[in-house]
């Protein structure tokens, strides 16, 4: 039987859309239930829309609000969504929580563009989060790390070993 599978949205590039008017992105509703409803998930799946932020902003209460919401939920299976460049961080904040797996993942382009590793990262996140020990991880570019062993590198646009 597989253990139902708790996805937390905090925004991020992920959930990223276009303003015509603005000429800007802005986070948007959050993709990822449409994008595993597409994919024809199977695992059931529960959801928290937390915030719509872009991790640039996320605030030390907002880390808290992650920590604890993580904490609250009755699935000990966890897959945060969240931007990318702060992801390490909020991940870090995470450490020492007991008895749960949480999986950090996100998105180098927005769900909703053609060439967007959205789904890739969203699928591997589902993946990881079932076979991984107790702890907090990254899945993203198609590997797992450890939040203290990581970083994103901005000019190739992936994350790499430190």
């Amino acid at each position: 039987m597989n253990k139902p599978i708790h996805i937390i949205t905090t925004g991020g590039t992920i959930d990223k859309v276009y303003f015509d008017g603005k000429s800007t992105y802005e986070v948007g509703k959050p993709q990822v239930k449409a994008l595993l409803h597409d994919a024809g998930i199977t695992v059931p799946i529960s959801f928290t829309a937390l915030m719509r932020k872009d991790s640039l902003e996320m605030t030390r209460e907002d880390r808290l609000l992650i920590r604890e919401t993580v904490i609250t939920v009755p699935e000990t299976l966890v897959v945060v969504t969240h931007g990318t460049d702060t992801m390490v961080e909020t991940a870090k904040s995470l450490k020492g929580i007991q008895g749960k797996v949480v999986v950090f993942t996100g998105s180098i382009q927005p769900a909703l563009f053609r060439g967007t590793d959205a789904l890739f990262n969203i699928g591997a996140a589902i993946t990881a989060v079932q076979i991984l020990p107790f702890g907090v991880f990254i899945a993203m570019n198609g590997r797992v790390f450890d939040p203290d062993k990581v970083l994103k590198n901005i000019e190739k646009n992936r994350f790499e070993d430190l």
